[in-house]
């Protein structure tokens, strides 16, 4: 839409996922189809999701705002899907790839940070989002954080160049 969002002053919740993507990457159209769905057996109970893509559109132009905002609705997205035109909350969440997801507790701590499960394109493993509902269901349930958490692996994030600011 274009509106400017403040994650800070987001509505207090059992947690908060958010989901750092992209439009181009093949790591990300290989999950795509199953964030809405992930994000709305959750929502119920408390946990907001909205994603998040920061790339460079002069390095990707399907990463600009407006071709964000065609994919949400393509894919009907029931949360936000955000452009960070300075990358700086992609800096303070310390993301290095599309997708790489951070799913914080109530007191917006992380709680777990890493894959959807252990697809990726290519190796024939189904998409089921087991790692990150594992840890979503862990926070609903009070428990500790996975003390297994794989880094996310996908598209590298197109910085911007300090000149480009």
């Amino acid at each position: 839409s274009g509106a400017l969002i403040d994650v800070a002053t987001l509505a207090p919740s059992a947690g908060l996922l958010v989901m750092v993507i992209c439009n181009h990457c093949p790591y990300v159209k290989h999950i795509r189809s199953h964030l809405a769905p992930f994000a709305a057996r959750y929502a119920p109970s408390g946990i907001q999701a909205l994603a998040v893509s920061g790339n460079d559109p002069d390095v990707y132009p399907e990463d600009a705002p407006d071709a964000l905002v065609r994919e949400a609705r393509v894919l009907g997205f029931g949360f936000p899907y955000l452009y960070d035109e300075t990358q700086d909350f992609l800096r303070s969440l310390h993301a290095a790839c599309t997708p790489e997801l951070f799913l914080f507790d109530g007191e917006r701590k992380l709680f777990y940070c890493g894959r959807f499960d252990g697809s990726s394109p290519g190796n024939r493993i189904p998409v089921t989002g087991d790692m990150l509902g594992a840890a979503c269901d862990r926070l609903l349930r009070g428990e500790n954080p996975p003390s297994r958490q794989l880094p996310a692996i996908g598209c590298s994030i197109k910085w911007r160049s300090v000149t480009s600011h």
